[in-house]
């Protein structure tokens, strides 16, 4: 399933130039190279210094990379979205607790709350078993069905 939100995507247009001048802008100084498993590395060696497998969210910083010892820009760390959430939380005045998994878990209640079926809610979060989906039906307080009578729409 292929879900696109075409309200961002003049937004990730605009990302992506940004990443690709710092991507050139690594090159020039010898750094513009991305780690790639060893068999893609030995096939292609030089497709490290391609754009196509240039990380979308590049770290801010360039690092030596432990397995190899080469230097270059490696992506974006989790730990880096995690702060900066913990700080909007606390600069917003939540009292509750927040995560990154806080917007999966809104994604798939919203999903629900607007009827979409628990077959698509499962598809789009990955989940294997329908029972794991299952679990963001009791917040809706309608039950695991979630049927509306059409007189009530």
């Amino acid at each position: 399933m292929k879900v696109e939100s075409q309200s961002i995507a003049e937004e990730l247009k605009i990302h992506l130039q940004s990443v690709k001048i710092l991507h050139q802008q690594d090159l020039q100084k010898g750094y513009g190279s991305v780690y790639l498993p060893f068999a893609l590395e030995r096939k292609y060696p030089r497709a490290k210094y391609d754009w196509i497998w240039q990380f979308v969210f590049p770290s801010g910083s360039i690092s030596r990379d432990p397995r190899s010892g080469e230097v270059h820009r490696h992506h974006l760390h989790e730990s880096s979205l995690q702060k900066a959430l913990k700080k909007a939380v606390r600069q917003a005045g939540i009292q509750k607790k927040v995560g990154c998994h806080t917007f999966r878990h809104s994604f798939a209640t919203h999903l629900l709350q607007n009827g979409y079926d628990i077959r698509t809610v499962q598809e789009l979060l990955g989940h294997k078993d329908v029972k794991t989906t299952m679990i963001y039906t009791h917040v809706l307080n309608r039950g695991g069905k979630a049927v509306r009578s059409p007189l009530d729409l």
